[in-house]
């Protein structure tokens, strides 16, 4: 990997600002607000920010830049494959928890449902989520499905997922100003009181985490390389630890056509997500 210490730089601050931002709103829901209760109040109102922050932010982040991790390139194509959807998985089962809670406790308070921006964008996005998991899983987990589908559908697999974890954050962001807003009243959001800074703060960093995540994914030289490529590259290297040095270059370029050849003679899965 070129820039690998780079790379790591960057991938510890992802994670350090994503687990700062879910110890930020467990701080925020036990300190400012009534705890994780499942009662239809306020505390189990608690659970929707919290799984939402948990599983559809942090862990799809994870997820998506699982492939670019590059002590994993030496690991199977398709035990990334179940890694990467088993986190996607876990992630959208915390989002429906999250919206069952949101929902009831919104229809035992006699709150009216799916009126605001938040929640418009919010169950777009989760619905999306929704297809593009079961989309991924029927196009890139079942065998029989043409090579020629799984290439075409990469691109727009990977846009979306993107586009995806991109209106996560900004609903998120959206959600927690929403509820300042209509929570706070003495002192009122605009007084700036404590709560109001904290989740502030909590905003910025889920939006540091959302551009940590984006670079991370869409950096070219930081791509998973190719199984052909990490073949090729592992027989040279093999080739240069046991031959003499007059013939590693021969054996080398012979190398190189050995999986020239077999690359023109199959055509290749195409990369997954996130690389």
């Amino acid at each position: 990997m070129e820039n690998y210490r780079l790379f790591l730089l960057f991938l510890i601050a992802a994670l350090a600002v994503g687990f700062t931002s879910v110890v930020f709103v467990l701080r925020w829901v036990f300190y400012f607000k009534e705890g994780l209760a499942w009662d239809g109040g306020l505390a189990e109102f608690n659970w929707h920010p919290v799984l939402i922050l948990t599983g559809f932010i942090y862990i799809q982040g994870i997820a998506i830049v699982v492939y670019r991790l590059p002590w994993t390139w030496r690991c199977s194509k398709l035990m990334m494959k179940f890694i990467h959807a088993g986190l996607h998985s876990l992630a959208f089962i915390l989002v429906v928890i999250a919206l069952v809670a949101v929902f009831d406790f919104h229809n035992e308070k006699r709150i009216p449902n799916m009126y605001s921006l938040h929640s418009w964008v919010g169950l777009a996005a989760v619905v999306l989520y929704a297809l593009q998991l079961v989309l991924g899983l029927c196009v890139y987990l079942i065998p029989v499905t043409p090579l020629y589908l799984r290439a075409a559908f990469m691109p727009l697999h990977i846009y979306s997922g993107l586009f995806i974890f991109s209106s996560a954050i900004a609903t998120s962001l959206m959600g927690i100003t929403e509820k300042l807003i209509f929570g706070l009243k003495d002192p009122k959001y605009s007084d700036s009181p404590a709560e109001a800074t904290f989740v502030n703060v909590l905003g910025v960093l889920l939006t540091l985490f959302g551009a940590l995540i984006l670079w991370l994914t869409t950096h070219p030289s930081w791509k998973r390389p190719g199984e052909h490529q990490q073949q090729s590259r592992l027989s040279e290297q093999e080739a240069s630890a046991d031959l003499p040095v007059g013939s590693t270059l021969s054996t080398l370029g012979s190398t190189d056509k050995e999986a020239c050849c077999d690359t023109q003679k199959r055509h290749c899965e195409p990369d997954g997500p996130g690389q």
